[in-house]
């Protein structure tokens, strides 16, 4: 460890003990700044630094009634199994603000179950901001499998893959998909698939209770083309054949139907699990997805959905 981070190390654990005094052990700043025998504005310094750090993290356990009323018409409207709605930032632009913790929340309530499941899981960013959120837990009963590969087309390690880093948390066994996310042809996608090594995880993905994705928009800044995946030529021509999002590289149109031909030919990706006897649950807010997830909830190509107030109410107030 270098100078710096030695140095940087007691303030650390300075704001660890004052993010705990006030965040679990409900004290005030002035009680805090008494504890630690430093000023108050040192402590509000020190715990503003606990939560930065990412030392602490807060999840509202209070009901909020409009979200509730919000989820309870979202699951009546599109028949979901689960709708999960929390508040909206009015300021914000983020497209993971809350509904990254909700999604953590929920993973952690699944690995907590006793029996052995089997957790598929998506990519993207919103995933991988509730994977960092997730507490460390013991749960090897249980299987993590990856829906979509975990290389890029230069060969580098996808970015938001998030397999790895859940299995760290979790010591479950996981199940990567070692392939590019579009490959160059059908041919080359069945052949890859038909590989010893790759051939268990597709089936396992098939398999899975509880699977967990984002929905990505597919706008002049679809993150499958800024993530490198596809060409602005191939972007343009899945817009001009009606895609208006994409799961796990599967790119549909407004009625949730998956487009024919263009790069859904080559995507490398499982097929998304059943929604009849499983829970395939969406994470995804915003303006610019909010047609991907209308035809997502309109097709049923999930049945569970975790978003904010303001795109909970937009999906409400679509015909």
């Amino acid at each position: 460890m270098n100078s710096r981070q030695e140095a940087g190390k007691p303030r650390l654990d300075d704001a660890a003990r004052a993010g705990w005094l006030y965040y679990v052990a409900g004290n005030t700043q002035d009680q805090i700044a008494t504890k630690l025998g430093v000023s108050r504005q040192s402590a509000q310094r020190l715990v503003s630094l606990a939560v930065s750090e990412g030392l602490v993290k807060v999840r509202l356990d209070h009901p909020i009634a409009n979200c509730l009323d919000l989820a309870s018409r979202l699951t009546s409207r599109f028949a979901l199994d689960l709708a999960e709605v929390v508040p909206s930032d009015p300021d914000s632009t983020s497209t993971t603000l809350g509904i990254a913790e909700a999604v953590a929340a929920e993973i952690e309530r699944r690995l907590r179950e006793p029996e052995p499941l089997v957790l598929a899981i998506g990519t993207g960013r919103t995933l991988k901001a509730a994977v960092e959120q997730l507490s460390p837990v013991d749960c090897p009963q249980h299987k993590l499998v990856s829906l979509t590969g975990n290389i890029t087309p230069d060969g580098s390690a996808a970015y938001y893959n998030v397999i790895f880093t859940m299995a760290d948390k979790t010591k479950a066994r996981s199940f990567p998909m070692p392939l590019p996310v579009i490959v160059t042809s059908p041919a080359e996608r069945e052949m890859l698939h038909r590989q010893a090594m790759i051939r268990p995880t597709v089936e396992l993905a098939a398999k899975a209770d509880v699977t967990f994705v984002g929905i990505g928009d597919m706008g002049p800044k679809a993150p499958l083309y800024e993530d490198g995946f596809i060409s602005e030529a191939e972007l343009k021509a899945l817009q001009k054949a009606g895609a208006v999002g994409e799961i796990v590289g599967w790119a549909f149109d407004r009625e949730g139907r998956l487009i024919e031909g263009h790069t859904n030919e080559r995507v490398a990706s499982a097929p998304i699990p059943s929604r009849e006897r499983s829970l395939v649950v969406a994470a995804a807010m915003g303006e610019r997805k909010l047609p991907g997830i209308l035809g997502a909830l309109t097709r049923r190509l999930v049945n569970g959905l975790i978003t904010d107030e303001r795109t909970a109410a937009a999906l409400l107030a679509s015909t």
